[in-house]
This record gives C-alpha cells, structure tokens and sequence, in this order.
C-alpha cells in the first residue's frame, strides 16, 4: 500500500481514534484500519468518497473494526474537541489559502499529548514541476502556494503543533510528475511515456527492491515532505 505518512512513526495503533482529514480514496484510512485503529476519513470529493467509503467499511467488518468516511471541509471538521488520538492530512495544504486556519481545526480535534501528520509537495520538486510548464498550478483544483518547511512548521506552531519530526517520501514520483508536466496535465494520462512510467510505479508499489532503493532516494528528491507534531499539554505554574 502506498502511503505518504509512516504510520510507525505516528505511532497508530490497535484502539486509536484516527481522522484522515483530506483522505481522498482512502489510502491511510485503509492503513490504519488494518494497525487495529478506529478510523475516519474526511473528503470534499464525494466521487471518491463515493467509491472508498464501502470499500472501507467492507474491510472494517471483514477485520471487526470501525471505519467510515465522510464528506466535509477541513476548515470545519464536523467533530468534538479532543477526540482523535492521531490526525493525518496529506496533500490538502498546499491547496488552501488560510492553512493556518485549517492547522487550528486540526489541533482542535487532537487529543491533548496526541499527534498529527502534515504532508506537503517538497519546494525542489514543486519548483521544477513549474520550470516545465504551469499546468500544474493552473489546472483546476491545483496547488496555490509552494512550501517551505519552516513556513508550514510556524503556521501548526501558532495551531498549538509543535513539530518534532520530519520525513519524506515518494522520490519515484517526482519524474512521474515531470513527465505529466511536459505532457499537459489536460491531456497528461494520454501520453505513452506517462502511461508506461505509471506501470512502473505500479510495479514498485510491490517490489521489496524498488522500494529499498525509493528510500535511498527520498534524500534526493523526494516529492512529499511529512512534519510530524505533538499536540502538546499546557504547563501549569506551580
């Protein structure tokens, strides 16, 4: 399964309250429901919800679990304070404009002493996706800021998120997306090159090789960026 965020890292386990905010078909969601954890995933993008969701809650029942997704906006989670025990939104940034105010929502909903993970394009890779054409940021529903670590990091600190990690992923991505640049987005999946590229990646998803030498690359040019955060508990005065 290809995941962005490394779920060992965010400690999901067996019991845990997980929202995926942002989730898309569902990717982390089913990665977490099979650690034993509780999951929610939350969309804006009722097609792919509309495909995911029973395929999650097959899977859920198929394992005595709890999975279910929702459609609903980032900005206005549809939850109680304090009721997840980890909190993943990867790839949803960078398409916001107040991503301090989506940053607040998901603490909100952070148990204290629990963590979240924030995924986002890597500036190097987002910069050359730029350099071969614009259709990248220009298509419909396309990002609208490129990332600096620190920039992100600042806008969960001020969320109450204090960062203590970062990772990186998916450097066999980047020509993929290179190539879907060169071609035009439009008309991107069209494209031979795009189209053979994309069986490869297929195929790397279950070669223990690939995957070994995808890790080695993620320290070159990775094409996402995770920041893993604490929610952390207010000190009080003695």
């Amino acid at each position: 399964m290809l995941l962005t965020v490394d779920l060992d890292r965010l400690d999901v386990r067996a019991g845990q309250r997980v929202l995926d905010a942002g989730c898309g078909e569902g990717r982390h969601c089913f990665g977490a429901l099979e650690r034993g954890a509780h999951v929610v995933g939350l969309d804006l993008d009722a097609g792919a919800l509309r495909d995911a969701a029973p395929k999650l809650r097959a899977r859920a029942s198929a394992c005595s679990g709890l999975g279910e997704m929702l459609r609903g906006d980032t900005f206005h989670l549809p939850f109680p304070d304090e009721c997840f025990d980890k909190v993943i939104c990867s790839e949803v940034m960078e398409h916001v404009h107040d991503y301090t105010a989506a940053a607040r929502e998901l603490a909100r909903v952070t148990r204290r002493d629990g963590m979240v993970a924030v995924t986002i394009p890597t500036a190097t890779s987002e910069h050359l996706y730029l350099r071969v054409g614009d259709d990248y940021f220009e298509s419909p529903g396309g990002h609208i800021r490129i990332f600096k670590p620190r920039e992100l990091a600042r806008g969960l600190a001020r969320a109450g998120l204090v960062t203590v990690g970062v990772g990186f992923a998916h450097a066999l991505h980047t020509p993929y997306w290179v190539l879907r640049s060169l071609a035009g987005l439009p008309r991107a999946d069209e494209n031979p090159l795009v189209r053979a590229y994309r069986a490869f990646l297929i195929r790397a998803t279950v070669s223990p090789g690939l995957a070994a030498l995808e890790r080695v690359l993620n320290y070159c040019f990775p094409k996402s960026l995770i920041l893993y955060a604490e929610k952390r508990r207010m000190r009080t005065s003695a």
